[in-house]
């Protein structure tokens, strides 16, 4: 799924302030306190600049109460038409009070990203397992207490053909995980997510400028 960019991406972080209003399940029961504290939680995440975060619709049948947010990342078209996405997300946080026995838990975190990659990396046997260590390093890092974690990393290349929109060869890393989170902390969960997607999208760390050719001048060295 590909949207355009809702805005420019220097503009101030995002939230998602209204988290706590969600989550109900499909008969539209009021959740649990235990998750309406989580989805508190989840509210306070401000994504980095450059990532937009948007809620949207939960799967219904995965758990009785449930809820999901995309995260997308888009870059400036040069020829000045509608800014294109280089990067997309979901996180969808699935939680049953009366636990689960496949999750050993009552609350799931399943994320699922798409990235545009460099071409080369798909010959790179080492590419999955560094790919996946993004997760479990970021989960570690944002002290997100986690047990269960399983999923795939998945790279393909493409080449386009006749009138189809878009680069005439493109490569693309998909990842798919799902872990049990062992606490109501779910901004930790969603933003080791984010540091995910950050690192498939091929951003610098926080805070970390690139340079562009206006930036340099005389005969500086870096």
């Amino acid at each position: 799924m590909c949207y355009h960019a809702a805005y420019p991406a220097s503009v101030e972080p995002t939230s998602l302030a209204s988290a706590g209003n969600r989550g109900r399940d499909a008969g539209g029961d009021e959740p649990p306190a235990e998750f309406r504290a989580a989805l508190d939680a989840l509210a306070t995440v401000r994504a980095r600049p450059e990532i937009v975060l948007e809620q949207i619709p939960a799967p219904q049948r995965l758990a009785p109460f449930a809820h999901a947010v995309a995260a997308r990342v888009a870059e400036p078209d040069p020829d000045g038409g509608d800014d294109f996405e280089i990067a997309s997300a979901r996180f969808i946080v699935l939680f049953d009070p009366e636990g689960h026995d496949a999750w050993k838990g009552t609350t799931r975190c399943v994320g699922y990203l798409s990235a545009a990659t460099d071409e080369e990396l798909v010959d790179d046997t080492m590419f999955s397992e560094v790919a996946w260590s993004w997760l479990t390093d970021a989960l570690t890092e944002a002290g997100a207490e986690h047990h269960a974690v399983g999923g795939t990393v998945t790279r393909t290349a493409s080449t386009r053909f006749g009138d189809l929109a878009g680069p005439e060869h493109s490569v693309d890393v998909e990842m798919r995980a799902s872990w049990t989170a062992e606490d109501g902390a779910l901004d930790r969960h969603l933003q080791a997510w984010l540091d995910v997607l950050g690192n498939a999208a091929g951003l610098p760390p926080p805070g970390v400028r690139l340079l562009g050719p206006s930036d340099r001048t005389g005969s500086e060295t870096l």
